[in-house]
């Protein structure tokens, strides 16, 4: 009998999926795809767009999605240095997807913090 090739699957602890959804579940992560899928931006553009981000956490974020193959740096030879950033290939495929999470999250804002609030009104107990 051949070798038979597992299904990846995010619900099995060891599969690699598992690393492959950590990519997307970083609210860093999705904020600057949703930046970049409206196209190529300069750090300090990313910076100002994505608001509340440090410095920190951007460079970081940057460097993982670049290593993950999800942006292409590309650093011009000027001084001072110019690098741009732009969605790979790959990146792209997450557009769609990140974006309607992202308009979800904004159209559905109120009924969560009335749950929240309710939630929170009633000592964190829900009432089943």
């Amino acid at each position: 009998m051949e070798d038979e090739v597992l299904k990846p699957n995010v619900l099995n602890p060891n599969c690699g999926s598992r690393r492959v959804l950590d990519l997307i579940a970083d609210k860093w992560t999705m904020l600057v795809i949703y930046v970049l899928a409206r196209g190529t931006r300069r750090y300090s553009q990313l910076q100002r767009e994505i608001e509340g981000i440090s410095h920190k956490v951007l460079t970081e974020t940057l460097r993982r999605m670049e290593q993950d193959g999800l942006v292409k740096r590309k650093v011009y030879p000027v001084v001072p240095p110019k690098v741009e950033y732009t969605l790979t290939a790959l990146g792209e495929t997450l557009m769609e997807p990140l974006s309607t999470l992202c308009h979800w999250a904004e159209n559905h804002l109120n009924e969560v913090e009335l749950a929240r609030g309710h939630y929170n009104n009633q000592g964190g107990v829900s009432n089943q």
